[in-house]
Parts: C-alpha cells; sequence; structure tokens
C-alpha cells in the first residue's frame, strides 16, 4: 500500500455539512473560516469567533467540520488537487469564483516544475483561500470540485477477489498484515479503501485475523448482517444454498465484535444502525436469511471455526443436513430418499475428507444401512 495512503487514512474521516445547514449559515462559517486563515486576524477577532461558536450548537458543529476539510484536502496529493483545479476552471455556477481562484501566469517552464512536497499545503490554501477566496471556497463545497474530491475518496486503494475450491483451504495476507484463511467452496472479495476495510463474504465460512486500526475499521458483510471490528480474530459463515444453515453464524476468538443486521447498508453506514450486539472472546451469534439475530451463545474456543484442524462437529443434526455439510467438501457417493431417514439425528465429529470412516460409522450411530444403487450407495432404514 503506498505510504501516501496511510498518511491519509485519519484525514480522509471528514463527513459532508449535514443538509439541514441554511445557506445563510454556511456563509457565516465561511466569512469566519477565510477570515481566521489571514495573517491580519486579531485577538479581539479569535474572541467574536468564540462567542459565536458558543451561541449555538449549530454553529460550532458546521465549523468544525469545515475544519475537518481543510484537513482533509490537505492530505489529498498533489495529483487530486490539480484535477480539482481543473474543474473549478470550468465550473459554469459561480464564473466570478473561479476566476478569483485562479493563479497569477507563470512562465510555462515555471509552471511545469513540481512543487515541493512540504509547500503543498501552503500552495492548496494560497489557490483556495487568497485575499478575497470565499466564493473559490464555495465552490469547493457546492460545485464539480467536491465531487472530484468525493470520487477520489470512494476510489478503492487496494481490492482482490478470492476464492477456493471445493475441498480446498486458502490463507491470504492483506495488505496491513491483516489474515485470512478460506475453508472449502468460499468466495469474498477485499476492498481498502482510505476510512475503512471491508470485505464482502458471498459465501462459505473464513477465519479473519484482522490488524489493529481505530482510524479504519474493518467491516464484513455477509448475507442480511454486517459485522464490524478494530482489531481481533472471528469467523463468519455464510451458506444460503445450504438447507437448515442458509442463515449468517459469527464467532469470536479474540477481542470483540459489533454485528447488526444492515438491511444492504454498506460498510460506512454500519455504525449508525440500531439493535448492535458485541460480542467478546468466547462468544457467537446467528442470524436467520432475514437478519434476525438470536440471543448471544457461548462458545468453546475449539468450536471456533474447527475446520481449520479437518473437522466438523454436529449436535443432534439431521442426517441429511449433515450429509450436506460433508458435500461441501467433496462427494460422498451417498444418498438419501426416504424423509424419515433424512430427518434421524446425528451427533460427533468428523473429518469432511474422511467418507470411508463416515460409511462405517453411520450403520452404527444410527438405524439405517448402506445399500448399493446406480452410482453410489444410498441410506436406508434398517429394517
Amino acid at each position: 500500500m503506498p505510504a501516501s495512503d496511510s498518511r491519509i487514512d485519519h484525514e480522509m474521516n471528514a463527513s459532508p455539512l449535514p443538509p439541514e445547514n441554511t445557506a445563510g449559515l454556511r456563509q457565516q462559517v465561511l466569512d469566519w473560516f477565510v477570515r481566521r486563515q489571514r495573517e491580519s486576524w486579531s485577538t479581539a477577532e479569535e474572541q467574536a469567533l468564540q462567542q459565536w461558536l458558543a451561541a449555538d450548537a449549530a454553529h460550532r458543529a458546521a465549523y468544525v467540520q469545515w475544519e475537518q476539510h481543510w484537513r482533509a484536502i490537505d492530505a489529498m496529493p498533489a495529483d487530486a488537487i490539480a484535477q480539482l483545479r481543473r474543474n473549478l476552471a470550468h465550473d459554469k455556477v459561480l464564473p466570478s469564483a473561479t476566476a478569483a481562484a485562479a493563479p497569477t501566469p507563470r512562465p510555462a517552464a515555471a509552471a511545469s516544475a513540481p512543487a515541493p512536497a512540504a509547500a503543498l499545503p501552503a500552495l492548496r490554501r494560497r489557490w483556495l483561500l487568497p485575499s478575497l477566496g470565499m466564493a473559490a471556497a464555495i465552490v469547493m463545497t457546492s460545485g464539480t470540485g467536491l465531487l472530484a474530491w468525493q470520487h477520489w475518496q470512494a476510489q478503492p486503494v487496494f481490492k482482490q477477489a478470492y476464492a477456493s475450491q471445493r475441498g480446498q483451504q486458502l490463507q491470504v495476507q492483506l495488505p496491513d498484515g491483516s489474515e485470512l484463511r478460506l475453508d472449502t467452496a468460499t468466495r469474498l472479495e477485499v476492498a481498502y479503501y482510505r476510512d475503512r476495510r471491508e470485505v464482502l463474504l458471498h459465501e462459505g465460512q473464513a477465519l479473519f485475523s484482522v490488524q489493529a486500526a481505530p482510524q479504519r475499521p474493518f467491516h464484513v458483510l455477509s448475507g442480511p448482517v454486517g459485522i464490524t471490528v478494530v482489531g481481533t480474530r472471528f469467523s463468519v459463515r455464510f451458506t444460503p444454498g445450504l438447507a437448515g444453515s442458509d442463515g449468517v453464524r459469527v464467532a469470536v476468538e479474540e477481542g470483540k465484535v459489533r454485528v447488526v443486521r444492515r438491511d444492504g447498508a454498506p460498510g460506512p453506514a454500519l455504525a449508525q444502525l440500531p439493535e448492535a450486539q458485541t460480542l467478546v472472546a468466547g462468544q457467537q451469534i446467528s442470524a436467520n436469511p432475514e437478519g434476525g439475530l438470536s440471543p448471544i451463545q457461548a462458545v468453546a474456543a475449539e468450536g471456533i471455526a474447527a475446520w481449520r484442524e479437518h473437522r466438523i462437529s454436529f449436535v443432534n443434526t439431521p442426517l441429511a443436513q449433515a450429509l450436506a455439510e460433508f458435500e461441501r467438501y467433496g462427494s460422498t457417493g451417498l444418498t438419501i430418499s426416504d424423509p424419515a431417514v433424512a430427518a434421524l439425528r446425528l451427533s460427533g465429529t468428523f473429518d469432511p475428507s474422511d467418507t470411508q470412516t463416515l460409511r462405517k460409522v453411520l450403520p452404527h450411530a444410527l438405524p439405517v444401512r448402506l445399500q448399493q444403487v446406480a452410482g453410489g450407495l444410498e441410506i436406508r432404514a434398517l429394517r
């Protein structure tokens, strides 16, 4: 990951001004902000500003958000600033503003020379806030400049899809040091942005070992559920095509995670969703296909992602469901046609790749027999 991205992480969290801010308030904020940047700013003016901020909570909130935008602009790379400048030059909404923001013409050779990195913030400020630069700031927030900035901020700095085949496990190292371990038949996509990290788990199950980065939360989006962490180890399972296991299961091995029904909300919006459940180490939670969350339950350490050690466990599980779980790892050669046999309950721990042992155990664990049929063996009731 480029070094500049880590520098930007903690600067790019500024949110747009809320829609309830009126044009009058926006104008006042810009007026105060621009005047405060000037060298002639006096102690009396600072006192007047503080009185204005204290007069109404909305004043302070709006001003703080402008300061966040200012820091974010300072953090933008030179090429992004150049793009904003080109956009402003073509903005037809406030032509006088773009004229005010235009730099003094320079000889061609000087114009092509890049500015030193240390001088970029000062150059940005001289560009955005000249002596009467309020109009340029208005263009930055209401014209194409803001759209370009938002588009730049929304671009991922890393994006990759991963998939494991049937019967395969896959270990993945991410750019920030986080690690993923994919179980059989698992598909997911990873996208890192300047203010967050996201994984979209399409199907299967994976274990996440997340490097802590408080300014850059880690979101896992899986079916109807969203999981948010800072740094921890946890597993997520989502197998929508498997009857009886078509919801989402989250289990925490270290740290803590926040689980919420997301209703289609993307990762950044998860923090605003109500009714979240917080899990700590040794806890798990399940969600049905509609996103309804079960009560939090305890889970033994050995029960979290047991597939890492090539184990799958069943507790009073319908035989048909257990057999479908085996089939995720490979063909068992076993079929069931009798509903009564499919409903028999199986308990035990197995190696999902060892179908020979499964065939030997079934007639001893349940009242069934294996009958040779075309294409394999059928599990039939013992009569």
